[in-house]
């Protein structure tokens, strides 16, 4: 198995391996927030996150739908600190409408995945279901192991070498 094929079937599933993602959005002032929230990813590569409406990140993706997220290695699985293993993705969010059969199917996934906390959530009016789709983005292994990843081919890796701008 080559370099590249290896990579690749570390990235299909490593998002499986987290259970949150670390978001970055921008209010209308142009101030960015971190945050993170737990997610389900569906095999397109789409990315659904079920969030408070009260939270900052929430009102600034209404405000703003560019999104940035980032799946990131836990420190303590790291070799080296400088170089965790991460898959970052810019992408757009759209809210899912409640009760749909989108965001039913979305729902359940969350169950399937988080449990029981889903039942209270789902109860909870203010909470909503963004679909973030990764426009474009960036898998990090190691070292001089980067890998690109374009929008219209999200399923292929491609590898960043020095020579390129």
């Amino acid at each position: 198995m080559s370099q590249l094929e290896k990579a690749q079937a570390e990235y299909e599933t490593f998002p499986q391996e987290l259970g949150s993602v670390i978001i970055s959005t921008i209010n209308q002032q142009g101030t960015p927030n971190a945050s993170y929230a737990p997610f389900v990813i569906d095999d397109a590569k789409n990315i659904y996150i079920y969030v408070s409406g009260l939270a900052t990140h929430t009102q600034n993706i209404h405000a703003n739908p560019q999104v940035s997220v980032l799946f990131i290695d836990d420190e303590s699985k790291s070799k080296q600190i400088f170089a965790r293993r991460r898959l970052s993705f810019d992408c757009t969010a759209t809210l899912i409408e409640r009760e749909t059969e989108t965001w039913n199917s979305i729902v359940d996934k969350f169950h399937q995945r988080f449990g029981e906390i889903i039942e209270m959530l789902r109860g909870l009016n203010d909470f909503r279901i963004f679909q973030l789709t990764p426009k474009s983005g960036r898998f990090v292994i190691g070292f001089g192991t980067a890998y690109q990843i374009n929008g219209d081919r999200l399923n292929q890796l491609v590898h960043i070498t020095g020579d390129q701008k």
